[in-house]
């Protein structure tokens, strides 16, 4: 794929969708997640040779995943050289559309008003509870990330989901009913 304009035009159309749902999360506008994700591929096809395949079976959830934290890597780069402190939220559908699992209305109706909750967190907690919750990073590599220590990870997530379940009504086995 090493310069091969076809082959680098056919990764970007596939996965671009999947670039800019993941760089959504963390820049505050669709423009500034487009931008973003075109610095991610940039950076994919540069590095491209160094994805190494360990399991040929499971070949496009390794290459997923290295998208993905190209693509974190490059919103973050991105909100810093631009002086950006806002995220929009978290988009939790993309698990959905890559394991097969549908949304039915019900779904969609707390999916929705649970993006508006998450939305309301201030800049800080949500792009910590983006990285850890939904992209499984640990507190140490958000610190390394973000330039922040540990514990201010670790604060920055308890006060997010403090704030998120005031808003939840639950049922006596702790089933989310409703947001409030």
């Amino acid at each position: 794929m090493d310069n091969d304009p076809k082959c680098q035009k056919m990764l970007y159309d596939r996965y671009l969708s999947y670039a800019l749902r993941i760089s959504y999360r963390y820049v505050h506008s669709f423009e500034n997640a487009a931008h973003a994700a075109n610095d991610a591929f940039v950076k994919i096809f540069k590095n491209f040779k160094k994805f190494e395949i360990r399991d040929y079976e499971h070949v496009e959830s390794m290459l997923l995943g290295w998208i993905r934290r190209i693509v974190i890597n490059a919103s973050i780069d991105f909100m810093g050289r631009e002086n950006l402190v806002s995220t929009n939220g978290v988009l939790l559908q993309e698990h959905h559309e890559h394991t097969g699992v549908n949304n039915n209305g019900e779904n969609s109706i707390v999916y929705k008003e649970l993006i508006s909750l998450i939305k309301k967190l201030s800049p800080a907690y949500k792009v910590v509870f983006n990285l850890y919750v939904i992209d499984g990073y640990t507190h140490q590599e958000i610190a390394n990330m973000l330039g922040i220590s540990v514990g201010t990870s670790k604060s920055n997530l308890s006060k997010a989901r403090a704030f998120l379940q005031k808003y939840l009504v639950k049922d006596d086995k702790g089933n989310i009913l409703c947001f409030t």
